[in-house]
C-alpha cells in the first residue's frame, strides 16, 4: 500500500513559529502534534512519573502560546521545546524538594534506553553493530548518555546542549567526547562510532 503523505510535514518549524507568534491557531496545533509525543518521550527520560511529564510538556505549550507575542523571532525550535521541557521538570523537580539546590540539578538522571526497530535494518552485521551499541550507551554515566541523545538522536548543536545542560560549550563539548571516548574504547570495530551514531539514532 502506497503511503500517503501529508503536506502539513513539510511545512518548516520556522514558519509555523512565525505563524504562531502571530496568533495563528492552525499553526500552534501542527505544531503540538508534530512535537508532543517526542518531548513525551524525551520527558519521560527525566522524571519517572508519566502523568506530571505529560502536565509539564503541555503546561510548556500552553506557556507557548499565552506568551505568543512575546516570543524571540529567531529560535531553533526543537531546541527551545527540548529545553523548556527540561526546565519545567527540574522545577517540578526542585517543588517536590527531591533537588535541594539549584548545584544538583546536575544530578538528574536521563533514563532513556537506546534502541532501534531491528526490522528496519536488513544487514545482518549492521544490526548486531547496533545492538551493542546500544547496549555500550545505555551503561554510559546519565549526563554522557542525554548528551549524545541530543546531540545524535535530537541533532541539537553542542551550544544548544550546553544551554540545555546549564553548562558552558567546553564542558558540553567534554561531556560529549568522554561519552565517545569511552563507546571507543568498548568497540572493538572498524566501523566508525560517529558514523553508526548518525545513522543508528538520527
Amino acid at each position: 500500500m502506497k503511503l500517503k503523505l501529508n503536506p502539513i510535514d513539510f511545512i518548516p518549524d520556522e514558519t509555523i513559529w512565525s505563524q504562531i507568534r502571530k496568533g495563528e491557531e492552525k499553526a500552534f496545533s501542527v505544531l503540538f502534534e508534530r512535537y508532543y509525543p517526542e518531548l513525551v518521550r524525551y520527558g519521560n527520560s527525566l522524571c519517572i512519573t508519566d502523568d506530571k511529564v505529560q502536565d509539564c510538556v503541555q503546561d510548556v505549550f500552553a506557556d507557548l502560546w499565552i506568551y505568543r507575542g512575546s516570543l524571540s523571532e529567531n529560535v531553533v525550535v526543537k531546541a527551545y521545546l527540548l529545553s523548556s521541557v527540561r526546565k519545567r521538570i527540574i522545577r517540578f523537580e526542585q517543588r517536590n524538594h527531591i533537588f535541594k539546590r539549584a548545584t544538583d540539578i546536575k544530578k538528574i538522571e536521563f533514563l532513556f534506553d537506546f534502541s532501534i526497530e531491528q526490522q528496519l535494518i536488513t544487514d545482518e552485521e549492521t544490526s548486531r553493530n547496533v545492538i551493542h551499541l546500544n547496549n555500550l550507551i545505555n551503561n554510559l554515566p546519565s549526563r554522557q548518555k542525554e548528551a549524545i541523545y541530543l546531540r545524535y538522536t535530537q541533532g541539537l548543536s553542542i551550544e544548544q546542549i550546553a544551554e540545555m545542560m546549564q553548562v558552558n560549550y567546553q564542558s558540553a563539548s567534554n561531556i560529549i567526547f568522554r561519552g565517545i571516548q569511552s563507546l571507543r574504547k568498548e568497540w572493538n570495530n572498524n566501523t566508525s562510532i560517529v558514523l553508526l551514531l548518525s545513522y543508528t539514532l538520527s
